[in-house]
């Protein structure tokens, strides 16, 4: 079949998935002979609201969902798809045909079968309420299940990037059995999940750990290879260092250390540093705008802040250093589809304050011209800084912010459920492809109450919308970048949020810790290949 260059992409990447060809630069597992037995300790710097990754893709539930949860497939660091709970899948050469053929043998915690209709209930749930499968699954209009071990996928029209959306914490597989007929948000299985992993839950003491046990009957024998896995909370960002210092802890990803304290870490003989396993989600840091707040809906006020922030030295102060400057909602790292174009508000401080005049905010006797609260993401290091640098940098244009601090929980029910906030900064995961990571930040059709990290500004434009569904389903790969690209230059002007910094996220392990992160989702994978040295 010779493909033409409308359909290059979507008959290339069936052509490769077909083939089953081994990856060119998979990733490679230690030399030495896997032991067996230990426990292994992961660090979390915030602690979950659920353990699996259904309706809500915080960090922290991203971390320990897979470990139970898993997917049909996962990716190595260059997003080739590999097995799991798939070990075949076709696609048809238009695009719109997806089948898996589904491992036997493969049994729930609970000792059910696992079969091809847990797959259909759990894709057709992730459509209505997970954050991201709104977007992500937007075009499936079918799921068959012609026998216990085939699920067929049809879609309306093409979706490029949707073979490589099945890993276990985007697609999470739950057991039907469990969760059919009962509200999905709520159920007690978010807390104390069954899964076809190859850790058991064990036990949840809240503010303090999660307990993991080894899975005996785990279909990828001999895995895993350590006897238990213990996710411990340490929100203190001092106290998480000295627990790597002091061997308390074994591993610990998305940089889980305060960075001020990362040179004195690398010199702990003890400890390894490791930068790959983030392939899977580039993240870009972000300030949002409630577009429904009086002062943000006006454009000028928000061009006013775009000029007031300089993202050198956010970056720098910041982040100390660590990671890339971002203009656009498409992260760098997707280098493909990301608009390096710089801002057309650059930091100018004057400008700043001239529109705001023009906006009709005058300063008063004290210098302000009007309050505001800040809102800040408290999952990650970063956010009390960031909070603090726009607090000082947005006085010098007479806005006078109260920065508002509260836990993770209380953070999503405000901007997302009671939408009680004027601005707030946040993370952003792009993943593996603008549809899938970037869509649901923009696209007028996922403003959605309640759902975490969805369109938390209300933006709302119907040429955006139309270029975003455009680039959803175009094969074509040179007229897909042009679709993206348009799209950032409308964001870009009209700032419904200012997209700062994409971060670089290292993993922090201990020596004895081996084959981590094997794959582009690193410590966010089921950990089956971990063992200790």
């Amino acid at each position: 079949m010779n493909p033409t260059r409308r359909t290059y992409l979507g008959l290339s990447v069936a052509a490769t998935l077909l083939a089953m060809a081994a990856p060119l630069h998979a990733a490679t597992p230690s030399s030495s002979t896997p032991t067996r037995g230990g426990t292994l300790t992961l660090l979390l710097p915030s602690e979950p609201t659920a353990l699996v990754t259904v309706g809500n893709v915080a960090t922290p539930i991203l971390s320990v969902s897979a470990k139970v949860t898993e997917g049909l497939l996962k990716y190595d660091y260059d997003l080739t798809p590999q097995p799991q709970l798939a070990t075949a899948w076709q696609i048809s050469p238009d695009g719109t045909v997806y089948t898996f053929t589904l491992r036997q043998g493969v049994k729930w915690h609970d000792g059910k079968p696992f079969t091809a209709d847990d797959v259909a209930f759990s894709i057709g749930l992730l459509k209505k309420i997970h954050p991201r499968g709104r977007n992500t699954f937007a075009n499936v209009t079918a799921i068959e299940t012609p026998d216990a071990h085939t699920v067929v996928l049809r879609l309306a029209k093409p979706a490029p990037y949707l073979i490589r959306a099945f890993v276990a914490t985007e697609t999470p597989i739950i057991p039907k059995h469990v969760f059919d007929g009962a509200d999905p948000l709520t159920h007690p299985a978010l807390s104390a999940p069954i899964g076809t992993g190859p850790f058991k839950f064990k036990e949840w003491q809240r503010g303090s750990h999660i307990v993991y046990e080894r899975n005996p009957d785990y279909w990828d024998a001999p895995k895993p290879y350590i006897d238990r896995l213990i996710v411990r909370v340490v929100a203190d960002p001092a106290a998480a260092a000295i627990a790597f210092e002091t061997g308390t802890v074994d591993l610990g990803y998305r940089t889980p250390v305060p960075l001020a304290d990362l040179a004195r870490l690398k010199a702990v003989p003890s400890l390894r540093f490791e930068t790959r396993g983030n392939s899977y989600s580039y993240n870009v840091t972000r300030l949002e705008f409630n577009l429904d707040d009086p002062h943000f809906k006006n454009e000028k006020v928000r061009q006013a802040v775009a000029h007031a922030i300089d993202r050198n030295v956010i970056l720098k102060v910041v982040n100390y250093g660590v990671g890339q400057v971002a203009y656009s909602p498409i992260a760098p790292g997707l280098k493909t589809y990301n608009d390096p174009t710089p801002t057309p508000y650059p930091f100018d401080l004057k400008r700043a304050n001239a529109l705001l005049d023009e906006a009709g905010y005058p300063r008063g006797a004290d210098g302000v011209r009007f309050r505001i609260p800040l809102d800040y993401n408290p999952i990650g290091s970063d956010g009390a800084r960031l909070a603090d640098y726009l607090r000082t940098t947005l006085a010098r244009t007479g806005i006078a912010v109260t920065v508002r601090s509260q836990d993770a929980s209380a953070f999503i029910k405000r901007i997302y459920t009671d939408r009680d906030f004027a601005f707030t900064t946040n993370g952003a995961s792009n993943l593996f492809d603008p549809t899938v990571g970037v869509q649901r930040l923009y696209w007028s059709k996922n403003f959605i109450k309640g759902v975490p990290f969805s369109n938390g500004t209300h933006y709302q434009n119907p040429k955006v919308d139309a270029l975003l569904e455009a680039a959803s389903v175009e094969n074509d790969p040179v007229r897909r970048v042009e679709l993206f690209k348009q799209f950032q230059q409308i964001v870009a002007r009209e700032v419904p949020d200012l997209n700062l910094y994409q971060p670089e996220f290292i993993t922090i392990v201990n020596q004895r810790v081996h084959d981590h992160s094997l794959t582009a989702d690193g410590v966010e994978s089921n950990l089956a290949d971990v063992y200790l040295q």
